[in-house]
């Protein structure tokens, strides 16, 4: 019954960037391991939000007024008792203007944690390590080396550009079919993104293993949808300017927590032997 009123694990995978604030309560000595990374956040929000931003809202006010022309042009040519139509035009502008707006925050907050993840990872390594150990008591870490670690983090960061790149080729040509065709590249973007989201904040833990990526994103499968609302709450704390800076950091510890619960000891994740073999 506890299954079906938390969705299946759903509400339970969202609740996992909260979960950190109990873990600080009882250990407020890894508090220290997310100030530097809030600093870089507060860096790197700065350049976002003054560049992409501010320029993306630009593009998003040309974008809506020029669908908004060509839907008046269309109502030009119907019957004048369609007139009233006019009106539902001034609410589906204002209706897209909200939606590109959530967009570009969006994709602000997941550019920011890009950049965040990449630049804070030392000190979210450590967060990590410190946070399995609690919840496991040990730390399991498959040594390869120094220029090892950062192929293998060059490595990943390419084969989530080729993820991105391929798929959204797809949705864009999924989005010029008539009907449904945006509605169903909106989704599939969503979806997307959700998942480089958990690509991101499950790594810490996952990495320690040396996975394949393809083994990284098996475990967002085996812990659905568990994961799907733990993609779901992160988008939304990463989309709000200024809390975003401080909420990125409890979703890489949250993340932590989530491979540890739902996967680690439940011994989802694949053997580290089979991991080093298929690499």
């Amino acid at each position: 019954m506890l299954q079906i009123l938390t969705g299946f694990g759903f509400l339970s995978g969202m609740s996992y960037p909260f979960r950190l604030l109990g873990v600080f309560k009882s250990h407020p000595r890894l508090i220290s391991y997310i100030i530097v990374p809030i600093l870089l956040n507060f860096v790197i929000a700065i350049f976002l939000d003054v560049g992409l931003f501010l320029f993306g809202w630009e593009v998003t006010q040309v974008l809506t007024d020029t669908i908004i022309q060509r839907l008046d042009l269309f109502l030009l040519n119907l019957p004048q008792w369609l007139g009233g139509l006019d009106y539902l035009i001034i609410v589906l502008g204002f209706l897209l203007r909200i939606i590109f707006g959530i967009i570009l925050l969006i994709l602000t907050g997941f550019l920011l944690v890009q950049f965040g993840v990449i630049l804070g990872a030392p000190w979210y390594g450590k967060l990590s390590e410190e946070l399995e150990k609690i919840k496991t008591g040990d730390v399991k870490v498959i040594d390869v080396g120094f220029f090892g670690d950062i192929w293998r983090a060059i490595l990943f960061e390419v084969k989530k550009l080729v993820l991105i790149i391929s798929i959204g080729f797809l949705l864009f040509f999924l989005n010029v079919l008539p009907g449904f065709g945006t509605l169903l590249s909106a989704m599939g973007g969503m979806l997307l993104t959700g998942t480089i989201i958990c690509l991101d904040f499950f790594d810490a833990a996952l990495e320690r293993r040396r996975l394949t990526f393809r083994e990284k994103l098996g475990t967002i499968q085996k812990s659905l949808p568990a994961s799907a609302g733990f993609s779901v709450v992160c988008l939304f704390l990463i989309a709000i300017p200024f809390v975003n800076l401080l909420t990125i950091p409890f979703c890489v510890g949250g993340g932590t927590l989530f491979v540890c619960d739902r996967l680690l000891l439940k011994g989802l994740l694949p053997s580290d032997n089979q991991s080093l073999i298929s690499q």
